[in-house]
């Protein structure tokens, strides 16, 4: 079965889907309201990343045992692979790869999702933000043959701990601050924008442009117990940052970083 025309076993009794912002890494940023919406799940949907990135998984399971007093029936989706990182065409690969996902999991919610039952989905950070998890069940809700209702439950971005930790406004008085994937900065920051956060960095963007009067805050593993904080002037500091961001990967197999860039 797929997500698209998939006969499902809700027949239209009170079926629903609950994403659940679960913060950037450290257990203790999800919120009381979250808390309750774990409790009463009947089913969790979890997404097995390609990289097997065993941690990431580590750390949903150690939020379900702290936030869960009865187990959970645990549905595992292996996420497809993500051909953009080589793909000539980068929104043709997204695209391809979004359409697997939404066969995969409308599949799957079709087959475990009973009538009266609410499913959830753990998404790191913050559901609406650089995080396609939302998109996709909206379209899966709306392919279902049968209603399914959804709720969205904040957490804590990336973005948000990253000016935490460094103890910085995101914005300053009276300006804008664009956040935006890396490859935009490619060109250096855009005319006219003193302030921006870059997502996605898998090119190390920042120590390419012209960091002529430009800061950077950046920030890898953020809320956890390998957290790596840097901050000046970028001139100064993007060798370091790509030593250290280098000896983290060579260290730990993957790494999750982001960055604000800002113009002095």
């Amino acid at each position: 079965m797929s997500g698209q025309g998939a006969v499902d076993s809700g027949e239209g009794v009170g079926r629903a889907l609950v994403l659940i912002g679960i913060g950037a890494g450290d257990p203790d940023w999800i919120t009381v309201k979250a808390v309750h919406a774990i409790e009463r799940l009947d089913v969790l949907f979890a997404v097995l990343k390609e990289d097997g990135l065993d941690e990431l998984v580590e750390a949903r399971r150690v939020l379900i045992e702290r936030y869960r007093t009865t187990p959970l029936r645990t549905v595992e989706l292996k996420d497809p692979p993500r051909p953009w990182r080589t793909a000539h065409d980068y929104n043709a690969a997204v695209k391809l790869w979004r359409r697997q996902r939404l066969e995969q999991w409308g599949a799957a919610v079709a087959e475990n999702l009973g009538g009266g039952e609410t499913g959830g989905f753990l998404v790191w950070g913050d559901p609406s933000l650089f995080e396609s998890t939302l998109a996709i069940v909206q379209q899966l809700i709306a392919a279902s043959s049968s209603p399914i209702g959804l709720e969205v439950l904040p957490g804590v971005s990336c973005v948000h701990a990253l000016t935490a930790a460094h103890q910085i406004p995101l914005n300053r008085q009276g300006r804008a601050v664009q956040i935006m994937p890396a490859r935009l900065l490619a060109d250096g920051l855009p005319e006219g924008l003193d302030d921006a956060v870059a997502m996605l960095d898998g090119e190390q963007t920042f120590s390419l442009i012209d960091p002529t009067g430009i800061d950077i805050y950046w920030g890898a593993y953020l809320g956890t117990a390998d957290e790596i904080l840097i901050a000046g002037d970028l001139a100064e500091k993007r060798d370091e940052i790509l030593r250290v961001r280098a000896e983290a990967v060579e260290r730990k197999g993957w790494v999750f970083d982001i960055y604000l860039l800002r113009r002095r």
